[in-house]
């Protein structure tokens, strides 16, 4: 199961219908919660998110709504006895801010944090099911964005598998050892199979306009960035190192991504219909994302 479970949207402060960011992003087993701020937890528990599914907890930086709900979930893990380690990527930079978030208040330390400070760009982890990668982002402050990108897939072809009379155990052989005899001969794995590319997700948090928020985003199946202001806020959004809805659409048509989520909305903005329709008018498969609602990731190209 890949899903993007949305539980807050609103950058800066809340308002009556967004909580602040906080994204967990279901890819297999693994559970990443990216930028989780103030009232995240409650979050959780209004979205059905278990403390217990989260594997990776993702800092992109350390203003106050991006990570200002990390003590409650940490404390969270430790009440709910969650066995398992629990990852802490966040900018290097910002240790200090890590370290008094962390022991915030009185607690028992009892969860099983492993942490990582990020100087990027950097690969910060490989596994049989994707690689997570850093890049440095233009805030006014350092901040990080991140990239999961699934190893390209072999597809066996159910066609070219009959054609040649390969079936049942024959076809794990087959993988295992890339070539079987068959069809009074020695059928080679390329013969029967495809590569097909992975499944791309990046999270492009507070930035201005930048190469690496390009570079981040290039052939997503899903862009879940930043679009904190209309067009008409340009000045405003350079000056706050922020991304239009314009922008992050601009992002998303340039580097062939297929879905674009918006998100980390001012508080401005009663609703978020004008942005939605700025956005769209450059890049047209686009939604914004809404508080506690779920969105799938697209299927592999």
């Amino acid at each position: 199961m890949r899903e993007l479970v949305v539980l807050g949207t609103s950058g800066q402060v809340p308002t009556r219908r967004r909580n602040l960011n906080g994204y967990l992003l279901r890819w297999d087993d693994e559970g990443l919660l990216f930028d989780p701020g103030e009232g995240t937890q409650r979050q959780m528990l209004l979205a059905g998110v278990r403390s217990s599914s989260i594997t990776k907890i993702l800092l992109t930086h350390f203003h106050g709504d991006h990570c200002m709900g990390l003590p409650g979930v940490v404390q969270r893990l430790t009440l709910d006895d969650v066995a398992r380690p629990v990852a802490v990527y966040y900018p290097a930079g910002g240790q200090d801010y890590l370290d008094h978030l962390i022991r915030s208040s009185i607690h028992h330390a009892g969860a099983m944090l492993k942490f990582y400070p990020v100087q990027a760009p950097a690969v910060l982890e490989t596994t049989p099911s994707f690689v997570l990668s850093a890049m440095p982002l233009d805030h006014r402050v350092e901040a990080i964005g991140y990239r999961l990108e699934q190893p390209p897939v072999r597809h066996m072809l159910a066609d070219r598998l009959d054609e040649l009379g390969i079936a049942g155990s024959d076809v794990g052989a087959l993988k295992r050892r890339g070539s079987i005899a068959a069809a009074g001969r020695q059928v080679m794995l390329d013969e029967v199979t495809e590569v097909r590319a992975g499944q791309k997700f990046a999270f492009v948090m507070d930035t201005r306009l930048c190469d690496a928020a390009f570079d981040l985003a290039r052939d997503a199946d899903m862009l879940l960035c930043e679009s904190t202001y209309l067009s008409t806020e340009q000045e405003l959004a350079n000056q706050y190192g922020h991304m239009t809805a314009a922008d992050a659409a601009r992002v998303a048509s340039e580097v062939n991504v297929r879905l674009l989520v918006l998100t980390h909305f001012s508080q401005r903005y009663d609703d978020t219909d004008s942005l939605l329709a700025e956005a769209r008018a450059v890049f047209p498969n686009t939604v914004a994302a809404k508080d506690l609602t779920t969105i799938a990731l697209p299927p592999r190209r």
